[in-house]
């Protein structure tokens, strides 16, 4: 059997390829019933979401990914169930949206010196005015300009850590992502942390540091798990009395990654998060 809850997907308000509302329709048709808005660093879809979800019968959960900065890592934390407007959210997610448009000048200018130029203007084509800027939007420009095939070979060419493109950034620690969440009301998720490339005492050490700061779950299937690691994760969620989360990790249907609607799941080991959420018990 498929998991038809769903708490990881992004639309055009951070680098997902439909709309808020067409995410919502899309999901529906996939046979999602709880699903939830995790756009970068930004809530500003949640509004139009809620609405496409009285509209569809599907429960949408307010959501946020945010960025965070551990120890040299990049990581993200996903807020579920948050209040979008308690105000030291917003402030933290404004401030590192404003950070992302210093980053996006220094990836171009590293990838002009590679050869490759107009990166800054083909990204923001691909963004929603007024919306974040990312590395998804370059890989799009660069898949545009015949420099990769897809998307997925772009991250193996460029934008990572000794290639072209890349750009050292300090985003919020995690103590800061984690507290602004808690502030919200709502739960922290460490999310796909088999993506970190990190080794087992490494990840263990921000397990422990996640779960004593308060954060409460960890991503167990994901678009960045492949399905042998899932066990691995789940052990790893019981470990640290984490409850385990589901998502797709969904960016529009050319992004490729798990299909919404289908996903694995959770093992019997695990306490899902939405494990006394009303509206996931229907």
């Amino acid at each position: 059997m498929s998991c038809n809850i769903d708490l990881h997907s992004h639309s055009t308000v951070s680098d997902g390829q439909l709309a808020p509302a067409e995410l919502v329709r899309h999901a529906a048709s996939k046979g999602v019933r709880v699903l939830a808005l995790t756009d970068h660093d930004d809530v500003g879809g949640l509004r139009e979401a809620m609405q496409a979800a009285l509209e569809t019968g599907i429960v949408v959960v307010p959501g946020v990914e945010i960025s965070v900065t551990w120890n040299g890592h990049s990581v993200h934390v996903v807020g579920l169930k948050i209040d979008p407007e308690f105000a030291p959210l917003r402030a933290g997610l404004q401030r590192l949206r404003e950070s992302r448009h210093a980053r996006a000048e220094a990836m171009a200018h590293s990838l002009a010196r590679a050869g490759i130029a107009g990166s800054l203007e083909g990204a923001y084509a691909y963004a929603t005015p007024g919306g974040v800027i990312g590395r998804v939007h370059f890989a799009r420009f660069l898949v545009e300009r015949g420099v990769a095939k897809d998307v997925r070979s772009v991250f193996k060419r460029f934008l990572v850590k000794g290639k072209p493109g890349y750009h050292e950034h300090r985003w919020a620690s995690l103590e800061e992502a984690i507290g602004w969440i808690l502030g919200s009301g709502g739960i922290p998720v460490l999310a796909h942390p088999g993506r970190y490339a990190l080794g087992r005492t490494t990840m263990l050490r921000l397990l422990h540091e996640f779960r004593e700061l308060g954060g409460q779950a960890i991503e167990v299937v994901t678009a960045s798990h492949p399905m042998e690691q899932i066990p691995y994760f789940a052990r790893l969620a019981r470990q640290f009395s984490l409850l385990a989360s589901v998502g797709s990790d969904y960016h529009g249907p050319t992004h490729g990654g798990l299909t919404m609607g289908h996903l694995p799941e959770l093992s019997s080991i695990c306490v899902p998060v939405w494990h006394d959420w009303p509206e996931a018990s229907v």
